[in-house]
């Protein structure tokens, strides 16, 4: 079963380390996205099973954009990678409904143990 992930980061080289992660690991559907507002359009548009998040980017920020997702489908599970570790952001994240926070850069075995932790959780979903 072929899983969407959309990554969400304002620099390509992160977005390229996490999509290099995944294709390695194979089986995934990759869409990007820049922004928060192009994070939003796209979850809008494609309905991803899981989404990558950074918090600090132009336009939109991550925060915001994981609000609007989380409107839109509340069940969304998003992972925030972000280098602002800050208690405080971490836990307005956390309240809005990310599934977990990864820290920047995002380390491969850390992507990947997240990444089956969440797609266990959709498999239990359904």
């Amino acid at each position: 079963m072929t899983r969407s992930v959309l990554i969400v980061d304002d620099s390509a080289v992160i977005r390229m380390f996490i999509k290099n992660y995944l294709r390695e690991e194979g089986g995934f559907e990759i869409r990007e996205a820049a922004d928060g507002e192009q994070a939003v359009a796209a979850y809008r548009e494609a309905r991803p099973d899981l989404v990558f998040l950074d918090l600090t980017m132009p336009v939109m920020d991550g925060t915001m954009a994981l609000g609007l997702i989380r409107e839109l489908d509340p069940q969304a599970m998003v992972i925030v990678v972000t280098a602002d570790i800050q208690g405080k952001s971490i836990q307005r994240v956390m309240e809005l409904g990310a599934f977990t926070v990864l820290k920047k850069p995002p380390v491969k075995e850390k992507v990947l143990e997240t990444l089956h932790q969440a797609l266990a959780q959709l498999a239990v979903r359904g």
